[in-house]
């Protein structure tokens, strides 16, 4: 415990030794001794040496402080890979319906194509949907559907969970194919673009 404690206090004392003001008093200090050696201080050497310490420490520069780090576009889609990839573990170890598995199936194929695509820096609103999904909207409807069918034994009858299941997952790949038809726009519109500008260049 002691040890522990001792370790926040010397990192303390490493950042205090090596800040400006530290620094810039030892400059004042030394400026000080520089005094005494020449006798310029008198017997007063130890008051000498301690204001010019304290006076080199107070006009010292403050500290930078870092300005804080933000995950940019390609860090966030690397984190979001990974996700993605947890997901699947996830999934592969649910027994899902043959109806519900195969529109999984069917939304897997879209995700991964979409977790593949690598321009999202230039679309965050579209990033956002696509994260959502990964993160929230899949696992959330398969992980409610599972707490559903284990009351199904005690509630006979009613309505099976797997229907809701299945129309959950048909939401969600109606609304990524929604998001991939987009992208696909956009590429075309970049190819285009790309057409005329050559047709352009080629006339002039």
């Amino acid at each position: 415990m002691a040890t522990s404690r001792a370790r926040p206090v010397g990192r303390r004392l490493l950042r205090f030794a090596e800040s400006r003001k530290n620094l810039a008093g030892c400059a004042g200090g030394l400026a000080g001794l520089a005094l005494t050696f020449t006798g310029a201080a008198g017997s007063y050497w130890p008051l000498v040496v301690a204001g010019l310490y304290g006076a080199g420490a107070l006009i010292a520069p403050p500290e930078r402080v870092a300005a804080p780090h933000f995950p940019d576009a390609a860090e966030q889609l690397d984190v979001l890979r990974e996700d993605f990839v947890r997901l699947r573990q996830y999934l592969a170890s649910i027994q899902l319906p043959p109806a519900a598995s195969g529109r999984l199936t069917e939304l897997d194929g879209l995700l991964d194509a979409l977790v593949a695509h690598g321009e999202w820096h230039t679309d965050p609103d579209s990033f956002h949907t696509l994260a959502r999904a990964v993160r929230e909207d899949v696992p959330e409807a398969v992980e409610t559907f599972v707490r559903a069918r284990w009351w199904t034994r005690f509630t006979p009858g009613n309505e099976p969970p797997e229907r809701q299941l299945e129309h959950q997952l048909t939401l969600i790949h109606e609304e990524l194919t929604t998001l991939a038809a987009a992208l696909q726009d956009a590429e075309t519109q970049r190819q285009e673009s790309l057409t005329h500008y050559l047709k352009d260049r080629r006339r002039n």
